[in-house]
């Protein structure tokens, strides 16, 4: 499929978070809000966190928390709920929250919503996992009636609304709203069903990569059948990176959790590989498979090319917010990121690159008009200082 990319591409980093389990949990936290000022300083357009309650990975339960401290630090970052479990929350309460924080935030909230990856989450509300879908698909279509300031009325066998109102609109007038997506249909049916956003999470597994346009179909097909318009634009597409400046020593920093991460991944996902031997191994089997980069930045340029091609275009692409690395190598590899790979997608290396190409390659008449100057101005100090000597 040929791409229809025709806008510069965004980037950002979704945060789960996922952390190896043995580093102080408060750290960690604090570790995320930490990552939202660094990456606002580095020029990222977003930054996602997550909402779970069991795992020991995972660890943040409020992505509204950490989006309200992240605000106070940051300047022009955007922030998101990446994203909020809509079956283990009252709705009018979910939607109360979220424009709350479009006025704290003055508009740079994002509302990303889903059912709950963890069946471990799900059983200590006393949910089934099949029970998960269907309760987000309720609770989404009252959050979105309700941003849109009617009055809602709704009883079901786990909630109740009597005339229910908002007493704010969202700043603005207007809220960033996504649903997630992996592999089932479930996610493109519901953005284009309301007109969303989607949050491709498994936009870089084999299998999810395989759905991309299938997807964008689905997005496409829902949203014509509802009178919804839907772009590209409002498509996020996540996958696993961590860069240094060689591929060894990409290697090398995820000595750290590569290994540990995947392993987490292979107790929750079906559809989590088998964990190598040695942290070489599993490099590049992911580097290898497509699965992720753990190299250099000029793979990932190629990785985000590929996802262009692969889907047609979008419009931002998310980092898996992992602990691949230390934290030190961590920031390293989102300013190597930053540095080396957003202007390819940008839009801001290509007049530089033009007209660095148009220097080179009027090389000879630049040589040659330097040195007339030089001439120039030679014979022009000659005459100078021949008339201050006759005067």
């Amino acid at each position: 499929m040929a791409t229809t990319q025709d806008r510069p591409l965004k980037f950002g980093v979704f945060v789960p978070p996922q952390n190896v389990v043995g580093l102080n949990p408060t750290v960690a936290i604090r570790r995320a809000i930490e990552l939202a000022v660094h990456l606002d300083r580095l020029g990222f357009d977003e930054i996602w966190f997550g909402e779970h309650h069991s795992g020991g990975s995972e660890i943040v339960a409020s992505p509204e928390l950490m989006i309200a401290a992240a605000a106070e630090r940051t300047q022009r970052i955007r922030l998101g709920t990446g994203v909020v479990s809509l079956p283990y929350h009252h709705p009018f309460q979910v939607a109360a929250r979220i424009v709350q924080l479009t006025h704290m935030t003055r508009g740079r909230v994002m509302f990303g919503a889903g059912p709950g990856q963890l069946p471990t989450d799900a059983a200590m509300f006393g949910l089934e996992a099949t029970q998960l879908r269907p309760r987000m698909e309720e609770s989404l279509d009252i959050i979105l009636r309700l941003l849109a300031g009617e009055t809602v009325s709704h009883k079901a066998d786990w909630l109740t609304l009597q005339d229910a109102v908002l007493q704010l609109a969202p700043f603005g007038g207007e809220l960033d709203v996504s649903v997630v997506g992996t592999v089932s249909p479930s996610g493109p049916k519901l953005a284009g069903r309301h007109g969303l956003g989607l949050l491709s999470l498994a936009a870089t597994d084999p299998t999810g990569n395989d759905q991309l346009p299938v997807h964008w179909e689905i997005v496409r097909e829902e949203a014509a059948r509802t009178g919804h318009t839907v772009d590209r634009s409002a498509w996020r597409l996540m996958g696993p990176m961590h860069l240094a400046r060689t591929t060894a020593q990409a290697v090398a920093d995820c000595e750290y959790g590569l290994r540990w991460q995947y392993g987490y991944f292979s107790h929750i996902s079906p559809s989590a590989i088998s964990v190598p031997d040695t942290t070489t191994e599993l490099a590049h089997l992911i580097n290898d498979t497509g699965r992720g980069v753990i190299g250099t930045p000029e793979m990932a340029v190629a990785q985000i090319r590929r996802l262009l091609d692969r889907s047609g275009g979008f419009g931002t692409y998310l980092f898996q917010g992992a602990d691949f690395a230390d934290w030190a190598a961590t920031l390293r590899s989102y300013e190597l990121f930053a540095d080396e790979v957003m202007p390819h997608f940008d839009g801001t290396l290509a007049p530089v690159a033009t007209s660095y190409d148009r220097v080179v390659s009027e090389s000879d008449s630049n040589r040659a008009a330097t040195a007339a100057a030089r001439v120039a101005a030679t014979a022009q100090w000659d005459r100078e200082r021949d008339a201050a000597a006759t005067t």
